[in-house]
């Protein structure tokens, strides 16, 4: 299967993860100074970018496909998750402005109940059922930027005294509109395999 520009994009944008995860593991070693730290929001940046453009390409040229589908998410919560673990860390969390680990406990643990409904959606009717709602996209956005907010707070907060408490806004809400995902994902899961039921039984 010939890859379109789209795909390419998803599937380079999942490769960038890996140096993103090294040079974050060496953000606080003073060694580097802040080289290393400008180097992830470069990396960091071109992944949100990137992400923008091959849903724009997928979208408004035409060049969804069922791999992008599937992979356009993976990218998203793959990198979610690592930037979450990173920053909750001492190794790669930012002076000042650690993440709180119930925030992380709820980003990842939504993604979890996401991939076992995957699974148990798979094995009950044999189908995969990629079907996003607003609220995951919302919620997946306010991550992105709560990640993004985060590797800038030094910066920022030099001329915005009070973004700590934009920051505790932006990451309980990313948490919040998360739990409300799963329950939405959840509750879509069920009726489609309700559905799936009352269908095998009238054949």
């Amino acid at each position: 299967m010939k890859l379109n520009w789209a795909n390419r994009l998803t599937i380079f944008r999942i490769l960038l993860i890996v140096p993103f995860v090294i040079f974050m593991l060496k953000i606080n070693n003073p060694e580097h100074g802040n080289t290393v730290r400008y180097i992830a929001i470069v990396i960091y940046l071109f992944m949100t970018i990137s992400d923008g453009i091959d849903g724009y390409l997928a979208r408004v040229k035409k060049m969804a496909t069922k791999l992008g589908a599937f992979l356009d998410p993976v990218a998203d919560k793959l990198l979610i998750t690592c930037a979450c673990l990173l920053l909750v860390s001492q190794r790669g969390h930012i002076e000042g402005f650690l993440l709180p680990p119930t925030v992380v406990v709820l980003i990842i643990g939504k993604d979890l109940f996401l991939l076992l409904g995957f699974v148990i959606v798979y094995f009950i009717t044999s189908q995969f059922l990629i079907a996003p709602v607003l609220i995951g996209k919302i919620a997946t956005a306010l991550q992105l930027s709560m990640v993004g907010a985060i590797l800038l707070a030094p910066e920022i907060s030099s001329f915005i005294p009070g973004w700590i408490w934009f920051l505790r806004f932006l990451w309980w809400s990313a948490a919040g509109t998360a739990i409300l995902a799963t329950l939405i994902y959840i509750r879509n899961g069920s009726r489609y395999i309700e559905q799936y039921e009352q269908k095998q039984t009238l054949q």
